[in-house]
């Protein structure tokens, strides 16, 4: 194997160890109940994050506007993040994650288990990897 062929393959990991990094921010900041200020330096300016049942925002304003409303919403969350699959090609890249965890709403203290996938959009931007299109599906609820 020669040099450049090896330059490829530690870039590539390098980049999905990034990205793993990124989505544990990610997870951590939403456990912090959902800080809209921390979170909007995760997306490109003209990022997305979408959920059929949670909403949608683009840009930084409106997702600052959706994570500062998901604050209201839930008093308690623990994003248990697992199973990624990560394509990377090139300044783009994808992956699939799993997400299981108990949210507590704040007004009626309801304790609920989240069974979701994420589908990851990323674009890196002067080397540091931010979401282009962050998708939520919900695939479970249990409430407690």
């Amino acid at each position: 194997m020669d040099i450049a062929e090896l330059e490829k393959r530690l870039t590539r990991l390098e980049d999905i160890e990034a990205l793993k990094q990124l989505k544990a921010r990610y997870c951590e900041i939403c456990d912090d109940a959902h800080n809209p200020d921390r979170v909007i330096a995760l997306f490109a300016e003209d990022g997305i994050w979408e959920s059929g049942d949670f909403g949608k925002a683009q840009g930084h304003t409106a997702i600052h506007e959706l994570f500062s409303n998901f604050r209201k919403t839930f008093s308690f969350s623990q994003h248990n993040i697992m199973n990624p699959i990560i394509e990377v090609n090139g300044d783009r890249a994808t992956a699939m994650w799993y997400i299981m965890g108990p949210w507590t709403y704040t007004e009626t203290k309801e304790e609920k288990w989240f069974a979701l996938r994420y589908d990851d959009d990323y674009v890196k931007i002067n080397g540091v990897w931010k979401y282009q299109h962050l998708r939520v599906v919900l695939r479970m609820v249990a409430e407690r």
